[in-house]
């Protein structure tokens, strides 16, 4: 069948999708569809996680099977309680609940009689080679390894030697226990790989009942087989691994899952290896793992990005092959589009310049309704003050203004936002400094909105009354470096030079009444400016501290950057 007459649901299939429909009707016939995502917990976990939980677990969605959490904890002396208890949260918060929750460490017993077996076949040896020894009995990609001396010990000795590494005689880094494959393999995983190695530190479930640590490519495999887990989807540095894996089950003569990996997520300006975000903590350059300007989940949920952005961003991106860099734009468009959807809106002053409307009555007040949301019909009106004093953003005026900016000038016209059409008739400044201080304009009092008047003028500005402003502090972050790739530095450089040195500022901005009385958590559109979310740690009763979420697509911003302004 030509690729034009396949049906159109067919066609849609990513890749991993059309190997498990293969294999659902083949290897794993008869077999529910069982994925897992098995996070190290020795950090808090970023978007690139994200991925892959959604894929794990979406993928069990879609084919009606199940997918496991299990915690790949058999690094003591990096893995914490914390993490462990942050990662089951944030999984949840995703959107996503496990069939079952397991830890590798659960199967340290198995694996430990599973190496027995394998020595007993003539398969595993103890080697007393220490870690550089081994690194240089390898060999390179060009050259084959060469045998290790203790490579030819005999059953009962390595017999010997493992059950006595598991009783503590040895100290930390004496001796190993390495499966006995092929020295000469052009795949460095198969030289002989090391099973356990000895280190004596308490972890974090089983206390000091053990001192040898099974390492990744001998614990993930089996875990998977003990979970019967039909398909162990991995990024793509794992793909050199999968021969192993294959290895040590078909050795074991246990129940095979099949590895499958995908392209791990990259995303400009932003670095996610956990080594580089934990210096960052630590050198405190941000104020912690749930720093808004973080990738952690953390940090993301803290910035006010939703679980329905992040998962809609990992479906966009798709699954693919071939590691490639995302544009950090994929995902702030997943979050405008998601809370343009069900953001209610505001009016908020971020840099104040004082309009006195003269022809208004001073002792007038009245109330304006202002749409909640015009993407969404149920969400009603408000009433907004308006008074004679108002306040509007600065960058809403200028005094030589080209023919293009449709905003306030001298002797210009704009429609003050749900109120009237507003004229500019003088401008004041202060009298040492040059600055504008204040615009005094007179308003139309036929042309409220929604009177029926049909008076049209091209610009419309948001503004708060001067007596009912409430002050509120919003911190206004940006990208936390200043180029697309970190880590892309010069010979003796260090991805710290790329930090972005205007990635947070903070400013007090003048709100509408309504605002002083948001809840932590809450997202509003500030109207013509972004989307923020008041800080749910900073946050206080009728104090709230707004976190800039990203900002608004800027037409005008978009004409300066292109020059197409006169």
């Amino acid at each position: 069948m030509s690729t034009a007459e396949q049906p159109q649901e067919e066609k849609r299939l990513n890749f991993i999708e059309q190997e498990i429909e293969k294999d659902l009707q083949g290897r794993f016939k008869g077999r529910r569809l069982k994925t897992r995502f098995p996070p190290e917990p020795n950090g808090y976990l970023h978007i690139g996680h994200a991925k892959s939980i959604c894929l794990n677990f979406g993928l069990a969605e879609k084919y009606g099977g199940s997918c496991n959490l299990r915690f790949d904890d058999t690094n003591p002396t990096k893995e914490e309680q914390e993490y462990v208890d942050a990662i089951q949260e944030d999984v949840r918060w995703l959107g996503y609940q496990w069939s079952e929750l397991h830890y590798a460490s659960e199967y340290f017993e198995q694996l430990y009689q599973w190496a027995i077996v394998l020595i007993k076949k003539g398969l595993a040896y103890v080697c007393d080679l220490t870690p550089d020894q081994i690194r240089e009995y390898r060999g390179t990609l060009t050259t084959p390894g060469r045998n290790s001396p203790f490579r030819d010990r005999s059953v009962e000795e390595n017999l010997d030697l493992f059950q006595r590494m598991r009783a503590g005689e040895f100290p930390d880094g004496a001796r190993t226990l390495r499966a006995k494959i092929d020295m000469a393999s052009p795949n460095l995983n198969l030289r002989d790989p090391v099973m356990y190695r000895i280190v004596h530190a308490r972890h974090h479930r089983t206390g000091d009942d053990w001192c040898i640590y099974p390492m990744y490519d001998w614990a993930h495999g089996q875990s998977d087989s003990i979970e019967e887990i039909t398909h162990s989807i991995c990024t793509l540095e794992f793909e050199d691994h999968r021969p192993l894996y294959d290895w040590f089950c078909e050795s074991l003569e246990i129940f095979h899952p099949r590895q499958i990996e995908f392209a791990r997520l990259n995303l400009s300006y932003t670095v996610m290896s956990k080594r580089k975000l934990l210096q960052l903590v630590r050198e405190g350059h941000v104020a912690g793992w749930d720093d808004p300007r973080m990738p952690t989940l953390r940090g993301l949920r803290r910035r006010g990005y939703t679980p329905e952005s992040i998962r809609a961003f990992c479906e966009r991106i798709g699954v693919a092959k071939f590691n490639s860099t995302i544009d950090v734009g994929v995902l702030e468009n997943c979050i405008r589009e998601h809370l343009n959807r069900v953001a209610q809106r505001a009016m908020v002053v971020m840099d104040p310049l004082k309009v006195v409307l003269t022809n208004y009555p001073a002792d007038q007040e009245e109330q304006v309704a202002a749409v909640n949301n015009p993407e969404d019909s149920t969400a009603g009106t408000r009433e907004v003050p308006l008074t004679k004093e108002l306040y509007i953003e600065r960058s809403d005026f200028m005094e030589d203004a080209p023919r293009k900016f449709f905003r306030l000038k001298p002797g210009g016209e704009v429609r003050l936002r749900y109120a009237y059409v507003i004229r500019c008739d003088e401008v004041i400044k202060d009298p040492h400094t040059g600055e504008v201080i204040e615009l005094r304009c007179s308003y139309d009092p036929q042309s409220r909105s929604g009177s029926g008047e049909q008076r049209k003028v091209k610009g419309i500005i948001h503004w708060v009354s001067a007596k009912h402003a409430v002050e509120v502090p919003v911190r206004l972050y940006d990208r936390l470096f200043h180029v697309e790739d970190p880590e892309d530095v010069p010979e003796g450089g260090n991805f710290l030079d790329n930090l972005n040195p205007d990635s947070l500022h903070t400013v007090t901005a003048l709100a509408e009444p309504m605002v002083a009385a948001v809840q932590p958590g809450t997202r509003l559109q500030f109207e013509r400016t972004g989307y923020f979310v008041a800080d749910e740690i900073d946050s206080r009763p009728t104090m709230p501290v707004f976190n800039r979420i990203v900002g608004l697509r800027d037409s005008w911003a978009k004409l300066q950057a292109k020059g197409k302004v006169d």
